[in-house]
């Protein structure tokens, strides 16, 4: 009987050669999403604060941040331009930019004034 061999499989990467340079594309993501931030407020008339969105946009990059492989952060990367892009061009609609909170996890008003200014019965 033979001994096993080994195969590795060399694969092509997508746009990053190494991790630094995935590093360096993540972070330049990250900074077109925080400079769009207030424009995505203004255009999409959202009720949230910046500070609001900068905190989801930060919760969504480090939900990734355990992810090491070079072409799957070089996909996430894509997937990143791909959302920015239909954002600056106003393809997605306010109803989506809002599913990104979790309407369960906010507080609701208790008080009369609160409910009142808040619109719920």
């Amino acid at each position: 009987m033979a001994g096993k061999e080994t195969c590795v499989r060399i694969v092509r990467p997508v746009m990053s050669s190494n991790l630094t340079e995935a590093r360096t594309r993540v972070k330049n993501l990250y900074r077109a999403f925080y400079r769009y931030i207030p424009y995505i407020i203004k255009f999409f008339d959202i009720p949230k604060t910046e500070e609001d969105c900068r905190l989801k946009l930060r919760e969504n990059f480090y939900k990734h941040a355990k992810v090491t492989d070079v072409r799957v952060i070089d996909i996430l990367v894509i997937k990143g331009y791909m959302e920015l892009k239909e954002v600056t061009h106003q393809w997605q609609q306010k109803g989506y930019m809002l599913s990104h909170w979790d309407p369960s996890a906010e507080k609701k008003p208790t008080d009369f004034v609160g409910k009142f200014v808040a619109g719920v019965d």
